[in-house]
Formats: structure tokens, sequence, C-alpha cells
């Protein structure tokens, strides 16, 4: 079966990729993450995925779009739907380049994460697999969550701390208690 494999970033592309090639899959990468912010971040993503390429051999196409105005556009005031406006919009170009392409198939690296939403993935991109008219294939690869974190570590590849979006980055990092206000001395 020719695969068309949305990444999401490489430490998730890890399992799939070798659950893949074990079942003699012909499967080829598409990189397009307009949702990861700050651009430094983004910037390290990609290079991480290239230096997964060159170890992997995996096929890769990459559409390096730093998406920062289109995203906020998406998904200002309407924050709490971030993920799925994410989802989709990553899935539907994937499903596109797979039809456009010729392949039998698409499928994503989302569906790795144990932090994603992953009834949200699946029902998001079979939707847009009848949209499009080019199959989704749906497996689970959370069950190879450790060995994934432990093959990306052999790897050596960068493994990022948050989804990728300004808003993970937030719930991250930014201090979960209410800020008091701070007066300073003149």
């Amino acid at each position: 079966m020719k695969l068309l494999l949305h990444i999401c970033c490489a430490p998730c592309a890890a399992y799939p990729w070798q659950w893949f090639s074990e079942r003699k899959f012909q499967v080829r990468g598409l990189f397009f993450n307009p949702n990861i912010h700050p651009y430094q971040e983004y910037q390290r993503r990609m290079q991480s995925l290239l230096d997964f390429q060159k170890q992997s051999g995996l096929p890769l196409i990459c559409r390096d779009e730093y998406g920062l105005q289109e995203f906020v556009r998406q998904t200002a005031f309407r924050e709490q739907e971030r993920c799925r406006l994410c989802y989709h919009w990553r899935l539907q170009v994937s499903a596109v380049v797979a039809r456009r392409g010729k392949f039998d198939a698409f499928s994503t690296t989302l569906l790795y994460s144990k932090f994603q939403k992953h009834k949200l993935i699946r029902e998001i991109a079979e939707s847009l697999a009848r949209q499009e008219g080019i199959p989704f294939y749906y497996q689970d690869f959370r069950k190879g969550w450790k060995e994934g974190i432990a093959l990306s570590r052999r790897m050596g590849l960068y493994r990022q701390q948050y989804c990728g979006c300004i808003y993970s980055e937030q719930e991250r990092y930014a201090p979960r208690r209410t800020k008091l206000v701070r007066e300073f001395p003149a």
C-alpha cells in the first residue's frame, strides 16, 4: 500500500514509521504543521524531522509554511475549538496531497501521542477521507508510546515539551496559579 503519513514531529514519527516499515507499506511522510509556534520552535522541529529522515530513509514532502497569521485567524476567539480547527487544517491538506499524489490512503502520526484527542482526530480524518475521496488508514499507535520514546532518544531527536501551538506552549510553561499584582517602589 502506498501511504501518505502526515507527520507532526520526528519523535512521534519514529514508532509509526517502524510499524509501517515492518508491514512493507510504501510510506512517504508529509510535514505540514503551520500550528507550531514560535518560529524558532518550528525550525527546530523541521530540522529534527530532517535528521530523522537522514537516519531512517523515510521519503519526505515538506510544506515549509510558517503559518502564524493564518493559525491566529482560524483560532482567535475560538480557543476552545483550537485542536479541532488545527487537526482539520492539517489533515485536510494531507488528504488533498494524498489524493493528488495518487496514494492509496493517508494517515497521521497524531495517532501516536497519548496527549492528542485521538477520537476527534479519527472522526475528522474519516470525514475528510469521504470528502476528498481518499481512504484514511486508522491505526492506534499509542501502544508503542514507550518504544517510540526510546527509539527517538536513541536517534538523538529533539523532543519538544508541548504540542506546538501558542496555546499549548502557554499551558505547558505559564504558572498555573493566579498572579497577584505586584508593586515596585520608585
